[in-house]
């Protein structure tokens, strides 16, 4: 029998309580896990602290494992959005790749508790699963590929794979965050941001030194030999 249009709407209704909810929870979640560890975190005492009957938890969420698991993604859908956010702000095509690094410091700085959430995840379930903040990049990089694709074929960035600059950044932002994290400081991702374009875009070598590999590039390999009255 097919739904009438108030069915379907009033499904979608809840649906749409439903997902609102999930993240009312996760929010708190997140923050809990941080400070506790999922270890000594258990759901009873994760529904205290919401204030909410230890079976609304399970409505939502199968197992402390699902819950926590939901947790972690549910802070590495925040920085997407807050990394979004950030590069929407630019108008100059090359200033959008300034405008991810700085968005990308710059949420880790104000959101710790999610670097917590990702180095349990790794201790905890190492054996069992690939790590969320790995396959969550793999899915967003796309749209930063295309938009190297695109910078490349204006001629503002070197013929290259995208997937490589992708890869050399990610990898590179990746083990910022974690040093800020270890170092117990609190870094001034401004200008951490514009250090890191100003290597990544001009590198480290001089001009000359820049011109001079290039010209040994384009130089032969070695002689010519010719091969007279053969």
């Amino acid at each position: 029998m097919k739904a009438s249009p108030s069915d379907t709407l009033r499904s979608a209704t809840q649906q749409a309580a439903h997902c609102r909810r999930q993240e009312e929870i996760l929010e708190k979640v997140v923050l809990l896990f941080a400070a506790h560890g999922y270890a000594d975190t258990d759901t009873q005492f994760l529904a205290d602290q919401l204030q909410v009957g230890k079976g609304t938890l399970y409505r939502y969420f199968r197992s402390k494992e699902d819950l926590f698991l939901a947790a972690v993604d549910f802070g590495l859908r925040k920085l997407h959005e807050h990394v979004c956010a950030a590069v929407d702000q630019a108008v100059d095509p090359m200033d959008r790749i300034r405008q991810g690094v700085r968005g990308y410091l710059a949420f880790f700085v104000e959101h710790p508790e999610v670097v917590e959430l990702m180095i349990q995840e790794r201790a905890i379930f190492r054996d069992q699963r690939k790590s969320t903040y790995f396959q969550r990049r793999n899915e967003y990089a796309k749209r930063w590929q295309e938009l190297y694709r695109q910078l490349i074929a204006e001629g503002l960035l070197r013929d290259m794979p995208p997937e490589r600059i992708s890869n050399i950044i990610s990898e590179l932002l990746y083990g910022a965050m974690f040093t800020n994290f270890f170092s117990g400081r609190v870094p001034d991702f401004e200008s951490q941001a514009a250090d890191i374009m100003d290597v990544v875009l001009e590198g480290i070598l001089s001009d000359s030194q820049r011109q001079r590999r290039r010209a040994a590039a384009t130089e032969p390999s070695g002689p010519s030999t010719t091969l007279e009255g053969h």
